[in-house]
């Protein structure tokens, strides 16, 4: 696994519980398992709809328009089970906003 032995990974898992403690990282361990998931059922359904024939490319427009993209449902999943991640994309919203400024 990428050379790292049974010491390195106590390290890095010491490093990990004296930065978070132990409270946030069943939240943190949570949303990963979650954003896990998201990416297995948005490839499922992306597999579901390849497989799908197309009929025209007005039928295929419709439909992308009717359903949000697969970025948008992966960062809506995302913002919602990761903690601190929905905080994290208001503070970039604003630093955008004042370089806007600026």
């Amino acid at each position: 696994m990428f050379g790292l032995g049974v010491p390195e990974l106590i390290i890095i898992a010491i490093i990990i519980f004296l930065i978070f403690g132990a409270k946030k990282i069943p939240e943190i361990g949570k949303g990963i398992g979650g954003a896990i998931r998201e990416f297995k059922n948005i490839g499922k359904e992306i597999s579901v709809t390849n497989s799908k024939p197309k009929n025209s490319n007005k039928a295929l427009a419709e439909v992308n328009d009717t359903q949000p993209s697969i970025e948008a449902k992966l960062a809506k999943k995302v913002l919602e089970q990761v903690p601190g991640a929905k905080k994290v994309m208001e503070i970039k919203d604003k630093v955008n906003k004042v370089k806007e400024i600026i």
